[in-house]
Formats: structure tokens, sequence, C-alpha cells
């Protein structure tokens, strides 16, 4: 089973920046997306063969997530519950028959980490929503998590330390969220590749030097990380500051 996840920084100027050509192409069974920056009704977009589920923020032209998907899910949740967290459209699941699909655009925690307090509460809840949630079957959250975990996922790891994205309240979250029974897919399969990068700044032709951040990511069950054929960064994949990342399950 094939999934893709991909930050797309604004469907709608995606879509002219070759979005469809890559969705049809590599036809994943469960396609995410997340920045939509739109409601639903501003945009048509269907695929044949697949159904769509939409959350958009209140805030129009802000966040967003949005599913495309073969497999027709047993039920869907917006959110998780919690009004604090649930404005800004970051959160889509779908169940199905032997897991769960979470879709999540975290939160950033802005320049002057004027929103880092806030993201530490999303993490501890988004924690224990992933938590209640396997205790019924295996859990797949994908999605930009807007953090590098290691010093290996970004290219200058000493000038950007204490920075968003790369905090030492941020990284410990993620630490807690993989101790709490997951796994990171990509460093699963390539524990020590160095330069494999999902975001590169505009600015000073960060993407053409490969100056970037691995922050976009497929989070695992423990219990099905056998399951992991492939976990691949698509790099040379266009039309946003991010690029798509997938995950292959047997």
């Amino acid at each position: 089973m094939k999934f893709i996840s991909w930050n797309v920084n604004g469907i709608r100027a995606c879509i002219n920046k070759g979005f469809n050509d890559f969705f049809e192409k590599e036809q994943a069974d469960i396609f995410c997306i997340q920045e939509t920056k739109c409601q639903p009704e501003q945009i048509h977009l269907e695929f044949d063969g697949y159904r769509s589920y939409w959350n958009s923020a209140e805030k129009k032209g802000y966040s967003g997530t949005a599913i495309f998907t073969k497999e027709n899910p047993m039920c869907v949740t917006y959110g998780i519950g919690k009004e604090e967290h649930d404005k800004e459209g970051r959160i889509i699941t779908l169940e199905f028959t032997d897991f769960y699909l979470i879709n999540n655009y975290t939160p950033n925690a802005k320049r002057e980490l004027e929103r880092l307090a806030y993201r530490q509460k999303w993490e501890d809840e988004i924690r224990k929503y992933l938590v209640k949630l396997e205790q019924k079957k295996p859990i797949i959250m994908c999605g930009d998590l807007n953090v590098a975990h290691q010093e290996i996922d970004l290219k200058n790891p000493k000038t950007n330390k204490g920075h968003a994205g790369f905090t030492n309240e941020e990284r410990e979250k993620m630490t807690q969220l993989l101790e709490a029974g997951f796994i990171d897919s990509f460093r699963y399969k390539y524990p020590n590749q160095e330069n494999a990068y999902s975001w590169w700044s505009y600015m000073g032709r960060a993407r053409e030097k490969n100056v970037g951040w691995r922050i976009d990511y497929f989070i695992v069950s423990n219990q099905i990380k056998e399951k992991i054929k492939e976990a691949k960064i698509y790099s040379e994949i266009m039309g946003s500051d991010h690029c798509p990342v997938g995950l292959t399950l047997s």
C-alpha cells in the first residue's frame, strides 16, 4: 500500500506548478496534503477513483489539510475533539479496517517562538490522541510536523539551534512521541542518510544548494514497522517549498 504526504504551501498555486501530474503519475492509495490555504468551495480538485476529505481553517487562506483516498474509510474525524486545537484545520483521521491514518499539519512555533508554548500543548494532546487510538489498531501519521528531530535532519544544526523547528523543546516532544511506541519510518529505513531534506527556504538559493530541513514525516506504530517496504523523499519534485514524502507498506 502506497502513501504520499505533501505540504503544498497553497494547493491553488501548487496546481499550477505540476501537482496534478505528480498525483496522477504516483497513483498513491492515500495522498495527504497540508497547508491547503483554501476552503473546499474555492477549488475543484477531483481525481478518478479517489474520495476526498477536507479540513479547512476558520481563517481563510490559512493552514488546512486534505486527503485523497482510493480506499473507502470506515470513519472520518476532523480535529481531535479539543476546541482549542481544532480551529485551524490541521488534523484529519481516517479509520480503516487495519489501521488509522492521521494527516497532521503541526503548528509552527514562529520566528520569535511566540507560539512555542501553544505548540508544546499541541504536541502533548496529539500524543495522547495517538496513544488512545493505537489501543484499537496501528497508527500511520503523516504530515509537516515542523521539527527537525536530530542534527542529521538539517544542514546547519549549530546555527539553527534554538530556532523554530529546532528548539530543544520541540525535539524533546518528538522524542517523547517516538518513545510512546512509534517510529520515524525514514530513519528506520535509513538511519545514517545525510543530506535528506523535505523543506528548503526560498531565500539564498537554499534548494539549489540543498540547504534544507527534514520536517515532513511518516510516523508509524512500532507493531507494523516490519511492514515498511520503502520510505521515500521526492526531493526532485518542485511546486512548493516542501517536497512530497512517501511510505510503502507490504
